[in-house]
């Protein structure tokens, strides 16, 4: 299969369940990069998942205000550096969080959209938002990976922020998780039937 193709099945393809799709801007900005179609699978499952995330906390919080549109942006572009450092796709490295916020940035976009590149993998900074945490959340249990420490930052800001009993969000919110990570199998499944590299 041509790249072209393969990456436009990564951005396009029907699965089942059905994967929403990205934003324009973001699935116009990896055709200019002629980005890997693997990465592209994979913002696109993390995006989905973003998408789950943020419809939980609005039902359940309807007043914490949450910017969805950051929150997906963040989720559909938050690898995006590894465009740059494409050792990094199928390898350890930090160096694709600080290209990617430069990459977005050079490319238009503002710096409270950029910042999602590096922040998803330093939930503890100071300064950090319940809309990173939801990104880095996004990115984690896209795949079932379950990180107490950050999963606890989520549940102590909703806590914080509702006044609620830390005990209710906990189950809650690991309820929420658990049912996510059910369908992991599936997301990896789609990820993993791309190519890897351009």
């Amino acid at each position: 299969m041509p790249l072209s193709d393969a990456l436009s099945q990564a951005l396009h393809s029907p699965t089942d369940p059905p994967l929403r799709p990205l934003p324009s801007p973001v699935v116009d900005l990896l055709r200019s990069l002629d980005a890997p179609p693997r990465l592209a699978a994979h913002l696109r499952v993390v995006h989905d998942v973003a998408v789950e995330l943020v419809d939980w906390t609005d039902r359940r919080h309807p007043r914490i205000v949450v910017d969805r549109a950051a929150v997906l942006f963040g989720a559909a572009t938050h690898d995006i550096g590894k465009t740059v450092h494409t050792a990094e796709l199928s390898g350890p490295g930090s160096s694709h969080e600080g290209a990617g916020r430069e990459l977005l940035s050079a490319h238009g976009f503002g710096p409270e959209l950029a910042r999602f590149a590096g922040t998803h993998a330093s939930w503890t900074a100071p300064g950090t938002t319940l809309e990173d945490l939801l990104v880095s959340t996004a990115d984690k249990v896209w795949k079932n990976k379950r990180l107490q420490e950050l999963e606890d930052l989520v549940i102590a800001r909703l806590a914080q922020a509702t006044g609620g009993q830390h005990w209710e969000e906990y189950l809650a919110f690991d309820d929420l998780l658990t049912r996510i990570g059910e369908g992991a199998d599936g997301r990896l499944a789609f990820q993993a039937s791309f190519p890897e590299h351009a």
